[in-house]
């Protein structure tokens, strides 16, 4: 595409861009207004919108020195929308500026082509297509939102933006790389990850099935997930029990998931050692869970927000559990590498799954004096006696019914097992 247009005047694409971008914007507006405004009260629509654009083209070439010309047809541009919207608001009792702000951002658009990069006015347009389609599902959220999640989404800004830059980088204790900053740093990037899932979990999927729940779970916390979903079967008929156990193994391949994008933010080197075995890993799972998805009579099952045990990931109890694990972990490891080497390190491993093991992986992710071999080998060994945890909360958390019990070990002894099988290949290799 870019060949094609070094044959053509570059004031011609521009122009051609200009006025893409303006008649889409103006498409947008045109289909907010079907049914919702008169046609005495609607400000204008495509061709309006494509005007507006084409006329900031115009005027932005013409005076490319000092823009006097694109400054005051702005201004103009500002004064005609002002006197539309006092219009509306004194005769038809109709307010919102909306529609005065995105015919400002349209008029804008040719100096945006010309100055800046493409994929910044690609993502402007795209921002505002979005925005706009958007209304609805917005106001939706916004109707649906406790009174303290706007608090949540501060806290959010606080420990990441605010406190995590402010904190030093130094050794708490002589001889074993943890800092108040190390610390933080991986609460914030767990915290994150969880919290995107718990809004989306929340909001965006609020009437999903319970394949969904299981697979934004997983990405919270699998143990968590699998928890709630066992808790669940001890009423469930049992013609829905196969479909729990489905879902809980979608939460388990999405626990790998989950630590694929950890350990790429957090060491590169050992992503890409880890990478196919994870990846193996977490599809040999999902085809589990799709083999019981789809082979046993089942029923659609939604969870609403009335049962939903999940936990905001951003309060301060489990931001404390994470922190202290994480402290918790790194001793341990510094210890057990300085006196019982890599042998002990892996039965450290085994161990570490009986909790929460993404202080502990991260902790290896961390730690220059392992190599990269081994921060994956006891990642995934870790990540194996986790699993075998989180079967044996299911058994339990569902009441040992007799109905799930077979499929339950059955679905969860063929991951464990694919996943050693994995394991060892990775010994060998």
């Amino acid at each position: 595409m870019e060949k094609v247009f070094q044959y053509l005047p570059q004031d011609f694409v521009n122009f051609i861009l200009v006025a893409l971008f303006s008649l889409l914007i103006g498409l947008a507006q045109r289909r907010m207004n079907l049914g919702k405004e008169s046609d005495t009260t609607v400000f204008g629509t495509d061709r309006t919108f494509t005007f507006i654009g084409i006329l900031g083209f115009v005027l932005y070439i013409l005076d490319p020195a000092d823009y006097s010309l694109f400054t005051g047809g702005g201004l103009v541009l500002g004064l005609l929308l002002a006197t539309n919207y006092y219009a509306k608001q004194i005769k038809h009792n109709v307010y919102g500026v909306t529609k005065i702000i995105i015919a400002l951002i349209t008029y804008c658009i040719a100096p945006v082509v010309y100055t800046q990069p493409s994929w910044l006015y690609i993502t402007l347009v795209v921002t505002v297509l979005l925005l706009t389609e958007m209304k609805d599902t917005l106001t939706g959220i916004a109707e649906r939102m406790k009174g303290d999640e706007m608090v949540t989404v501060a806290k959010f800004l606080a420990i990441s933006g605010i406190i995590l830059p402010m904190l030093p980088d130094k050794n708490i204790i002589n001889g074993i790389s943890l800092t108040p900053y190390t610390i933080w740093f991986a609460t914030v990037v767990v915290s994150g990850i969880s919290y995107l899932s718990y809004i989306l979990r929340k909001y965006v999927f609020r009437e999903s099935g319970i394949m969904v729940s299981g697979i934004l779970g997983g990405l919270y916390s699998s143990t968590a997930t699998i928890s709630v979903l066992a808790g669940k079967c001890k009423t469930a008929p049992a013609n829905e029990l196969n479909e729990y156990v489905s879902a809980m193994l979608m939460a388990v391949s999405m626990m790998f998931v989950r630590f694929l994008i950890l350990i790429f933010i957090f060491s590169r080197e050992a992503f890409a050692s880890v990478y196919p075995y994870l990846l193996v890993m977490s599809i040999s799972t999902i085809a589990v869970s799709l083999y019981i998805h789809f082979r046993w009579e089942k029923k659609k099952i939604s969870l609403s927000d009335e049962n939903d045990d999940t936990s905001n990931p951003l309060e301060f109890k489990v931001a404390l559990i994470f922190a202290t694990l994480f402290v918790v972990f790194t001793i341990l490891t510094h210890y057990t590498l300085l006196y019982a080497g890599n042998a002990g390190l892996n039965i450290l491993s085994f161990f570490a799954g009986l909790s929460d093991i993404t202080p502990f992986i991260l902790n290896l992710l961390g730690n220059n004096d392992i190599g990269s071999d081994v921060v994956v080998t006891c990642s995934m060994q870790a990540m194996v006696s986790n699993i075998l945890v989180n079967m044996l909360y299911a058994f339990f958390f569902s009441g040992r019914r007799k109905e799930m019990r077979k499929i339950l070990f059955i679905a969860f002894s063929t991951v464990i097992a694919v996943n050693i099988l994995v394991l060892a290949i990775s010994y060998l290799l």
